[in-house]
């Protein structure tokens, strides 16, 4: 059968009836059909069809020309990891498809915008409070509708900047391992909260202390195999990266089951650089010690050793970021480093209160509850400090008015509301005069643009057009601990 059709369209016109790749063209003029063949050939395009003659085998003809004949059945070997590329390829190219690179300098941009566009909404849902509503009802309507939509962009914006923590926590197995097998030591790498979202800017300044962190750990930390058998240990050592949100911080973790760190040894070497000590300080204060510029317990100092090497830079670098690190220690049975850095970024839903004519910010995040004080229920203990008795629980009374020395105007008014904030598992109770409501702040660093000022940490323009402190609750938490 001659036609003048091209193979293309062969195969199209066949593909109703088989698959592409069970079909064989050949040219006619390179490969001639033997009459025998020719009587079977309209079988060969159905193979296996009803009523087909049996035929034997037949080799498939090699075509003398490149192209002359098209096999789909019979590709070479390498034809299936390139047949297997394909879906790889294509899978990337959608994800680049569905993604885009911008500048972070223009995500800093849009969140400033819509920092302004809070503040705006603020001022119109602040003056819109003593409006009659059933002669403003379309009004209030779209102020709640412009309150909403306000909260979803911030949100979605804000949701940008953040990448999860497994970002930072994939960089240190590698590492690890390298250096365990420089040091002749085995330890296992665990890691936990890896879906823990961090902002952007504070991940990769972030970095660099925890890998002075981990290094320590590994080094000074873990003992080597036989020492560990020897202490009824297992030989292989474990240090665990773990990160976990706390109120309105993320809590960032590096613990070992090593050694721990040696009051004695500390407090020898403390001594011997000039510092003032005595036997009678809290370990909590001996640990502090290792974060004296140059502080080390090690033998020899080698380019990883010592817990005191790099560890002044690991304080100073996360102090920068408002951040704080504490120590845990017990001797012989391992460590724990915990590093607290601030989630407050541009935008943060807060608690205004009032304290005689000042207006101050709280956390939404960081407050448990507010309740009208009885006087029974403030006990004064040494020193002046109060405390208040609330489920059979005791907690430390804050008066802010005490704390900014706010004048009181009004002789008569006093405070008689405690609001009760939680930081790093403890809790305080603020004594304030008023509730003002809950709303969206927008963060201003104070300190950039005035000083730092302690307990506080930030400031904010409020819908009347005046300014708020931002309260540090974490600082008022440790002034009452202390």
């Amino acid at each position: 059968m001659q036609t003048a059709a091209s193979n293309e369209e062969l195969l199209d016109l066949l593909a109703f009836h088989v698959a592409k790749e069970q079909v064989q063209l050949r040219d006619a003029a390179a490969a001639p059909v033997a009459p025998s063949a020719a009587r079977q050939a309209p079988y060969e395009f159905f193979t296996g069809a009803p009523g087909a003659p049996p035929t034997a085998p037949v080799a498939p003809v090699p075509a003398p020309e490149a192209g002359a004949e098209i096999k789909a059945d019979a590709e070479p070997k390498g034809a299936e990891p390139k047949a297997g590329a394909e879906p790889k390829a294509a899978a990337q190219a959608q994800v680049e498809s569905t993604t885009i690179r911008v500048d972070v300098k223009k995500v800093d941009q849009l969140i400033n915008l819509v920092g302004e566009l809070v503040i705006t909404q603020a001022m119109l849902a602040q003056n819109s409070r003593g409006l009659d509503a059933s002669a403003y009802q379309q009004l209030l309507a779209g102020l709640a509708d412009l309150d909403r939509n306000t909260r979803d962009l911030q949100e979605s914006v804000m949701s940008i900047r953040m990448i999860p923590m497994s970002i930072v926590f994939n960089r240190f197995p590698r590492m690890l391992r390298d250096l365990a097998n420089k040091l002749g030591k085995k330890v296992e790498l665990v890691t936990l909260g890896e879906a823990t979202e961090l902002d952007k800017g504070l991940v990769e300044k972030i970095i660099d202390p925890l890998t002075h962190l981990v290094r320590n750990s590994c080094d000074h930390g873990i003992e080597l195999p036989a020492d560990r058998l020897a202490m009824g240990k297992p030989e292989q050592g474990t240090i665990t990266l773990s990160a976990a949100h706390q109120g309105g911080s993320i809590v960032i973790e590096v613990r070992d089951d090593g050694r721990g760190l040696a009051r004695g040894k500390i407090l020898r070497k403390a001594r011997e650089r000039g510092l003032e000590v005595s036997e009678q300080m809290a370990d909590a204060d001996v640990w502090q010690l290792i974060f004296a510029p140059g502080f080390s317990t090690a033998d020899q100092v080698t380019d990883v050793s010592g817990r005191g090497v790099g560890m002044d830079v690991v304080k100073r670098n996360i102090a920068a970021l408002n951040g704080s690190v504490e120590v845990d220690s017990a001797e012989g049975y391992g460590m724990k480093v915990s590093v607290r850095l601030p989630l407050t970024l541009a935008i943060m839903d807060g608690m205004s209160v009032g304290v005689g004519e000042e207006v101050y910010i709280l956390p939404l995040s960081c407050v448990v509850e507010s309740f009208q004080v009885d006087t029974d229920a403030v006990s004064t203990v040494a020193q002046g400090s109060q405390l208040v008795k609330v489920r059979d629980e005791y907690m430390p009374v804050i008066a802010l008015e005490k704390i900014f020395q706010v004048p009181r105007f009004d002789l008569d008014k006093s405070s008689c509301i405690m609001v009760v904030v939680e930081d790093d598992g403890s809790r305080v109770a603020l004594l304030v005069d008023e509730l003002l409501g809950q709303h969206q702040v927008v963060v201003k660093n104070l300190e950039s643009n005035y000083r730092k000022v302690p307990n506080v940490s930030g400031a904010t323009i409020l819908g009347d057009g005046t300014v708020a402190l931002i309260l540090d609750t974490g600082g008022l938490v440790r002034r009452a601990r202390h």
